[in-house]
């Protein structure tokens, strides 16, 4: 009873939503339409399988999301991935790996992996957003072509005159008004335009169906097992194809949820989310589809279109299947040059403009991962941007750490000499370390002061013990005093390795 009152509250919350939902979720459809045929030519499946991948991956996890608003779908990132396995072994071998590629992503969800994603740095994501921006503008001059020529002049101009006009329409209706999406407004009014242009004979625009190449007609998704019996022979195949598939669908998850979070100012659940990506991804391959994941483009139609609840990706996926299977007319007629204004101005909204105004005003290493971030993201693929990213970030993070490494020496009363010194002692930091020591002008006792030092790892240890060595080895007492807990623990755990002498008694200040 407890649950039903609270579903029943999370719905009068959330009613006030659910007209923008599903107007931006027709929107998110009628966008999808050309990705997804766009998708299918880069896997090497057909359109329509990419179509219904859209549907099943859009219901299912638009269902289960950990991040209400996000849209799920057929992707470039998978197909990339999946396209050589599909050339050479074929339909079952992909429908095989992409209900590996869910199960896979159900266990990191169950597993709570989530968790690590808060390693991801914000100049990641900044660099990842650029480099999305730039690869969805690229993506969209395809459309300009047919069979890898440029449209004529004056075609080509024309088309790009609806891309300006489509622009126009979205970004000043809302000043009209807020009660329809102006992305939806935009692409209705300028397919009224085409058709009006067509039947008086007057001008023919390219339309989806003509860049399909055929007309775009379906029906719904089949169950379907795949005709393939599972062998250590065959998992060998498809295991590399799905951990790789896998990884970087949550990537792409990861950062559409961060992404979304930011724009509504709300929190999303990153396991929860990797397991509906992952649930999607398993359904999806017992009908027949190609694997898919989160869409940071059609989010961020979705979000700007006012899509808020779970409802606008339950409608997205609905109304794709309903268009192919009794509105195929009307999609086929949408001119490309409306689909191409709406992404036009999702790349606009996508890029980070404030990030060219940095310059001086943020450190040089994180602007320095900003570009790097955007560049692999454009020349090769989100997830290697997001592992260049981290691991850049984390080097150099390390060096400017380990150049703050403080030393204050003062004499003892009994001779010897203190040094104190004041850092994170690790193994970006053990070079600086061991130029602090005058092992040759020292007196014969010399005491390391680690009361304001954190020892962090084994190569600290393998430092202050080189150090004791070189100390013994000229014939002088090295001795450790003051370490904290931590450093304590990680010198008592290497003592039969190490020559360091630990003397807890021993005050500097006596």
């Amino acid at each position: 009873m407890l649950s039903l009152n609270k579903l029943k509250d999370k719905f009068n919350k959330n009613k006030k939503y659910f007209k923008n939902d599903f107007l931006a979720g027709i929107t998110v459809a009628l966008a999808l339409i050309p990705e997804a045929i766009a998708f299918a030519f880069v896997a090497g499946v057909s359109p329509i399988i990419s179509l219904q991948t859209a549907v099943v991956i859009g219901l299912v996890a638009a269902a289960f999301t950990g991040r209400p608003g996000m849209i799920s779908s057929s992707t470039a990132a998978i197909a990339i991935v999946l396209a050589p396995l599909i050339a050479q072994y074929g339909l079952e071998y992909l429908f095989m790996t992409v209900i590996l590629i869910g199960i896979l992503q159900v266990l990191m969800g169950v597993f709570r992996l989530g968790k690590y994603t808060s390693i991801i740095p914000y100049p990641v994501v900044l660099g990842f957003l650029n480099g999305l921006a730039i690869v969805i503008f690229l993506a969209q001059w395809s459309q300009f072509q047919v069979d890898g020529a440029w449209l004529p002049t004056p075609d080509f101009l024309i088309m790009l005159g609806f891309v300006f006009i489509t622009m126009l329409i979205i970004h000043f209706f809302p000043k009209l008004t807020k009660a329809v999406p102006s992305s939806l407004v935009a692409i209705g009014l300028v397919t009224t335009i085409s058709i009006l242009l067509a039947k008086f004979e007057i001008y023919e625009l390219r339309t989806v169906q003509d860049f399909a190449g055929i007309e775009l007609k379906g029906g719904m998704p089949e169950f379907h097992i795949p005709d393939l019996k599972l062998s250590w022979e065959v998992l060998e195949i498809i295991f590399p194809y799905a951990f790789i598939a896998s990884l970087v669908g949550l990537a792409e998850a990861t950062l559409t949820l961060r992404v979304i979070d930011e724009m509504t100012d709300t929190k999303g659940h990153t396991n929860k989310e990797y397991f509906a990506q992952g649930l999607a991804n398993v359904v999806n391959g017992f009908f027949g589809g190609m694997g898919g994941d989160a869409m940071i483009g059609q989010s961020i139609v979705n979000i700007k279109s006012g899509g808020r609840t779970r409802l606008s990706g339950l409608v997205a996926a609905t109304a794709l299947i309903l268009f192919i299977m009794f509105a195929s007319p009307l999609v086929n007629a949408i001119p490309l040059a409306s689909l191409v204004g709406l992404m036009f101005i999702v790349v606009v909204s996508t890029f980070k403009w404030e990030s060219l105004k940095y310059g001086k005003n943020i450190p040089v290493q994180d602007f320095v991962v900003i570009i790097v971030v955007t560049l692999v993201t454009i020349f090769q693929d989100l997830a290697s941007a997001v592992i260049v990213g981290v691991l850049l970030s984390t080097v150099m993070f390390a060096w400017e750490k380990g150049k703050k490494m403080y030393v204050k020496t003062q004499i003892g009363k009994d001779k010897s000499k203190i040094y104190k010194v004041n850092g994170v002692l690790f193994f970006g930091s053990v070079l600086s370390f061991k130029d602090l020591f005058d092992i040759k002008g020292d007196p014969k006792k010399v005491i390391l002061d680690l009361k304001y030092a954190k020892v962090m790892d084994y190569s600290a240890l393998e430092a202050i013990d080189s150090v004791a060595l070189r100390y013994k080895e000229a014939g002088k007492k090295f001795m450790i005093t003051r370490a904290g807990e931590s450093c304590l623990r990680l010198l008592r755990d290497a003592e039969d390795i190490t020559s360091i002498v630990i003397d807890e008694d021993y005050d500097p200040t006596d």
